[in-house]
């Protein structure tokens, strides 16, 4: 990575900044840059998107002064930076990914706002800005201007370095603030004398309940993340050996290259979990290897580039075929997945297919003899189930894995579903290695299969449905793959 250059000459100051370069350096350096303003840009596709969902918050709070920052970088260490990933509500009302960014909707009378988009312009090339900042466009690379911002993404665009005082004038005039918080804290330190935590709190439960239900940019962008995670996936199992051992982190890093070529990145921390591993929920570490007769259970999903992710699971017999025991456990959960689904459904509650699926898995495990002489209705009124299944059976998604996860209870977890929404349904069987509750043989096998079902008018439609589920399908397709 390199670093700026030290000065071998007179330190050079103008606006404040300040670097070693010859006054000779800097006039040559303003000078001679072609114009690359580029002024027959289009709007961006999901532009009468961002507008309508803009113009449904503002319906929401009339009367309001309404602050959306997209975040700032976040150190990784010293001088260096995590990449940048902006606030998903900001995303989802502008369609912008730029840092430091901010939406701002001004009330202009009893109802209705005028929104402006407050972002980074083109780097000065008069005042060295562009070439001596470590932030400037020599260093960051271009972007674009106010002008063609306005163009893209359909609002009035202003330099982001007037926010705060504007800020400070909008907020003087009296009308009630909301600001999305803890993703810029100059933003909530200029409004601390206007902020209400009650109010913030609410505010940002209403963005994310906007989002529950998906419009058709969102369906396509879901899509096409799961036709991009299955050729992921198609990519893992061409590396996955037979014969050999498969290191995790091969496993996690192949996914990884068929995201960024497709995407913008993984959507989350791969799980690349093989043998016991798979027991682990959220095993991110992936430091094993995939062994011959393992089960590896992959959880991956790629992100688009408008930040929409997929996410998908599947247990994989390395060898290329289940043994008897992988088999039935397998099998349990297919049937446990299968009836989660078909529990998906418009004006279905939230909680059904959670239902469907762990009532499945109580009665396979009640039937191998895990709880002695209880009835799997017992089982299930008793949730002991539970010790092997651990977690719910899915959630929604969409800009986020965990999608809308701050919206309403009554209008998600305790709701109805509608046509539009987007979730995963995802039960499992977890036998822990140590666990002395179960026979020895069961002990180290962990199985989770996960499709993203998208609700429609008549029922549901799997958009990860290019994936084999089935035990004899999955062991066709790894054998068709592997030649």
């Amino acid at each position: 990575m390199s670093e700026a250059q030290p000065a071998e000459a007179v330190k050079y100051r103008k606006n404040g900044l300040t670097r070693g370069v010859t006054d000779e350096l800097a006039a040559s350096m303003t000078q001679g840059w072609a114009d690359t303003e580029r002024r027959d840009l289009e709007p961006i596709a999901q532009a009468t998107h961002t507008a309508r969902r803009r113009a449904a918050l503002s319906a929401a709070y009339p009367g309001e002064l309404l602050v959306v920052p997209s975040g700032n970088p976040k150190v990784r260490a010293n001088d260096t930076d995590y990449p940048f990933r902006p606030s998903s509500d900001y995303v989802y009302l502008t369609g912008d990914q730029s840092q430091d960014a901010v939406l701002v909707l001004e009330p202009t009378g009893a109802s209705g706002h005028e929104a402006v988009l407050y972002l980074r312009g083109r780097s000065s090339l008069t005042n060295g800005e562009f070439w001596l900042d470590n932030h400037g466009e020599l260093w960051d690379g271009r972007r674009n201007s106010l002008t063609e911002s306005e163009r893209l993404l359909g609002l009035p665009c202003r330099d982001v370095r007037g926010v705060h005082d504007d800020l400070r004038a909008a907020a003087a005039g009296g009308a009630p603030v909301r600001v999305l918080r803890r993703h810029d804290a100059a933003l909530e330190r200029t409004l601390a004398d206007r902020l209400d935590a009650e109010r913030d709190a609410e505010f940002e439960v209403f963005l994310s309940g906007l989002r529950l239900v998906k419009d058709e940019f969102e369906i396509a962008e879901l899509r096409f993340a799961c036709d991009a995670t299955a050729r992921g996936f198609e990519d893992v199992v061409r590396v996955l050996g037979t014969d050999s051992a498969t290191p995790e982190r091969l496993i996690e890093g192949t996914f990884f290259v068929r995201a960024r070529i497709e995407g913008n990145d993984v959507g989350y921390s791969t799980i690349a979990a093989a043998g016991p591993h798979a027991t682990t929920l959220h095993w991110v570490r992936n430091t094993g290897h995939a062994q011959p007769g393992d089960l590896l259970l992959l959880d991956a999903g790629v992100e688009t580039n408008e930040l929409y992710t997929a996410d998908v699971t599947r247990t994989l017999p390395v060898s290329g075929r289940f043994t008897d025991l992988q088999r039935k456990v397998y099998d349990a959960v297919y049937a446990a997945q299968e009836a989660g689904i078909a529990a998906v459904k418009p004006g279905g509650q939230f909680r059904d297919f959670h239902h469907a699926a762990q009532r499945v898995l109580a009665e396979h495990l009640t039937a191998w003899g895990l709880f002695g002489d209880l009835s799997a209705d017992k089982v299930y009124e008793l949730g002991l189930h539970r010790r092997f299944t651990l977690a719910g059976t899915g959630h929604m998604l969409g800009i986020d894995v965990h999608d809308c996860a701050h919206s309403r209870t009554e209008e998600h977890v305790d709701g109805p579903l509608a046509a539009g929404m987007v979730l995963t349904v995802e039960p499992g069987i977890y036998f822990q290695e140590n666990d002395l509750t179960v026979p020895e043989e069961y002990r180290g096998i962990g199985v989770r299969i996960e499709d993203d079902i998208l609700v429609t008018e008549e029922g549901n439609e799997n958009l990860s449905a290019a994936l084999p589920r089935r035990s004899d399908e999955v062991e066709a397709w790894l054998a068709r793959l592997r030649g």
